[in-house]
């Protein structure tokens, strides 16, 4: 499986709005009448502060990172997403700091708590990275070009089922399929020419069939996404209960309690522990992070072969050089490896670039490499 390595943009990143994606097949007792799928036009106009800064929280470094692929571009610095049934816009001021916009909800202090809760908002990126910087010195030097690279804290569900469609995928086929899923929730509205949607429940997933998934292309993911739909309303406590209760477990059990589910392998049981599931620590090993590792944590295992254990050492280094939050470190570590983003680093990097063009003929690069490297998940 992969974890897609996308490529945010160095500056106004922008967005292609690919044609519409055709409608699955519809399945029994379908949840939306044609009046809710009557176009709601949205035109963002009074806008709120979040109360954080640039270097609190860097939209372009957060959003189009991999951690999810429902939120769309809609303006120039600017972000619209679903959280639940509300939909809002995300966007830098004039001078840095961050501002929403509560579209459509049923309740607006509601939205505002979700929208807090989704950006991790009790969690100081600054004092955070302050830590990193002083038992790192190299990380002190990205942090000065990367500021505001931040973990999300997604809803489980959302996030689980989005890295399932990731598996062996690239960015754009991954936006596409989510988007597919997303159009069987509730509609919310259009902003800027981009559909939203609430994202489907579980019960509405369930009447979704292995063969209608793959006729919209999923491939051999359809049946990941049908089996571990079906496990997780086998749960007692029913399977969104189940999934929120990971974030009161250890890490180790979190992981072993994902692998449980169809399609979910280590990679990607970490990746949804990190972006949905408060483990901060989790370290989601790919070949890029690997590559990372071995050139500047535990030189020893270059040239190893990657294998589970070696994931384990790999995650064990990052933590004990970077702490309780070493998921997000190597969250920022990640973001400054992407080609768009090395290329407006100066000259303190001169030296990495000239050793990974020796390491270059022997760096392993996923089949997404095109799309400027594909960020692999399991």
């Amino acid at each position: 499986m992969k974890r897609a390595r996308p490529t945010p943009p160095p500056a106004t990143p922008t967005t292609s709005r690919s044609s519409p994606i055709p409608p699955l097949p519809t399945p029994p007792q379908p949840r939306h009448s044609s009046k809710k799928h009557q176009k709601i036009i949205f035109k963002p106009t009074n806008w709120a502060p979040v109360n954080l800064t640039q270097s609190e929280l860097s939209l372009p470094l957060t959003f189009p990172t991999g951690q999810t692929f429902r939120w769309k571009q809609t303006g120039p610095l600017q972000y619209t997403g679903s959280l639940g049934r509300h939909l809002i816009s995300l966007k830098h001021h004039q001078n840095g700091d961050v501002y929403y916009q509560i579209h459509h909800s049923p309740s607006q202090s509601a939205a505002k708590s979700a929208l807090l809760s989704f950006l991790n908002t009790n969690i100081s990126l600054t004092e955070m990275w302050h830590g990193f910087a002083a038992a790192d010195s190299r990380f002190a030097e990205l942090a000065q070009h990367f500021k505001g690279a931040r973990v999300l804290r997604q809803d489980p569900l959302e996030c689980l089922i989005q890295f399932l469609c990731s598996s062996n995928n690239n960015i754009s086929r991954i936006t596409k399929m989510v988007d597919f899923v997303s159009s069987l929730g509730d509609h919310l509205g259009n902003v800027e020419g981009f559909e939203f949607h609430a994202f489907p429940s579980l019960e509405r997933l369930a009447l979704v069939t292995e063969q209608q998934l793959r006729e919209a292309g999923f491939g051999y993911r359809a049946k990941y996404v049908t089996g571990t739909v079906n496990a997780l309303q086998s749960k007692p406590e029913g399977g969104v209960k189940w999934l929120e209760s990971l974030r009161k477990l250890q890490l180790q059990m979190v992981i072993d309690s994902l692998c449980t589910l169809p399609g979910i392998g280590l990679k990607v049981a970490s990746c949804i522990a990190l972006f949905s599931l408060d483990q901060h620590h989790a370290i989601p090993v790919d070949t890029h992070v690997w590559r990372i590792a071995t050139t500047h944590l535990v030189p020893e295992l270059a040239g190893a072969s990657l294998t589970p254990k070696l994931c384990g050492r790999v995650a064990d280094a990052f933590v004990t050089k970077y702490g309780k939050y070493a998921g997000w470190a190597q969250t920022l570590l990640f973001i400054a490896e992407l080609p768009s983003q090395k290329a407006l680093l100066p000259s303190v990097t001169v030296n990495e670039k000239k050793s990974s063009k020796k390491r270059g003929s022997k760096a392993q690069r996923g089949p997404n490499s095109t799309e400027e490297g594909g960020r692999q998940a399991d």
